[in-house]
């Protein structure tokens, strides 16, 4: 039985600087074991900043202060190498590719650390991403530069999955994609909530987001302004208004 006592991630007190811009403020999250936690808000409210402070993945020119707690352990001073390999994995907006090289290739990279780890089982998460992207599986030879803009994200998904993270954080992941499309891939991520996974995502697509998630955040200008249940939240007078867009449609 997962142990619900202690949250995969407990984030408090989150803060993060560009020089003396402040970014982030005064943020706390917590995303326990198979559960999907959303965090939604306009462009330039810190969603990214806010995920890439939890990576260790900022600029050069950011500086992040706070308690970053993975699995009981504060990490906020440990480089990303070091979070990746404790199991945190990170899903960028550009999802970053080796566009060159094939589908599964690219899935086997995925489980290089765990390879490197001296893991003899590091590819026994492959089957998991065949069954959950089964396009993947059929593309298999496939170079992944010439895979739709649905198919790279779901290969993103894949080879981080073969990572076999604990906490699993995904940063717009219908960014740019088609409206059938995004149903699918938020989907795949739906059935992310049985494999025990922790998933943090970042997400515009508001509607979507919460229809998926357990519980969600809503972030404006560095700090976050609600929280709640996702299914309270998607009945918030304000959030409807502001980010499910029912009362500026036509607008």
């Amino acid at each position: 039985m997962t142990d619900t006592t202690m949250p995969v991630l407990d984030v408090h007190g989150l803060a993060v600087r560009y020089g003396k811009v402040e970014a982030l403020h005064g943020a706390a999250i917590k995303v326990g074991a198979g559960q999907i936690v959303s965090v939604i808000g306009p462009n330039g409210a810190g969603k990214s900043t806010l995920l890439n402070a939890i990576m260790g993945a900022l600029p050069s020119n950011g500086y992040a202060s706070g308690a970053i707690v993975y699995r009981g352990t504060d990490v906020a001073l440990l480089p990303i190498e070091e979070r990746v390999a404790l199991g945190m994995c990170l899903v960028p907006e550009k999802r970053e590719l080796f566009g060159t090289m094939s589908v599964g290739d690219n899935l086997v990279l995925g489980a290089y650390r765990r390879k490197l780890a001296g893991d003899a089982n590091f590819l026994d998460q492959l089957d998991h991403v065949f069954a959950l992207f089964p396009r993947l599986k059929e593309r298999r030879d496939q170079v992944a530069g010439t895979l739709s803009g649905g198919e790279r994200q779901m290969l993103a998904v894949g080879r981080a999955l073969m990572g076999k993270p604990d906490l699993l954080m995904l940063d717009e992941p219908s960014l740019g994609l088609a409206p059938l499309i995004v149903k699918e891939i938020f989907h795949i991520i739906g059935a992310l909530r049985g494999t025990g996974v922790a998933t943090l995502l970042i997400e515009q697509n508001a509607r979507a987001a919460l229809q998926v998630s357990d519980y969600g955040y809503v972030l404006e200008t560095g700090a976050f302004a609600l929280e709640g249940p996702a299914a309270e939240l998607a009945q918030n007078p304000q959030v409807i208004e502001t980010y499910l867009g029912l009362a500026k449609r036509g607008a």
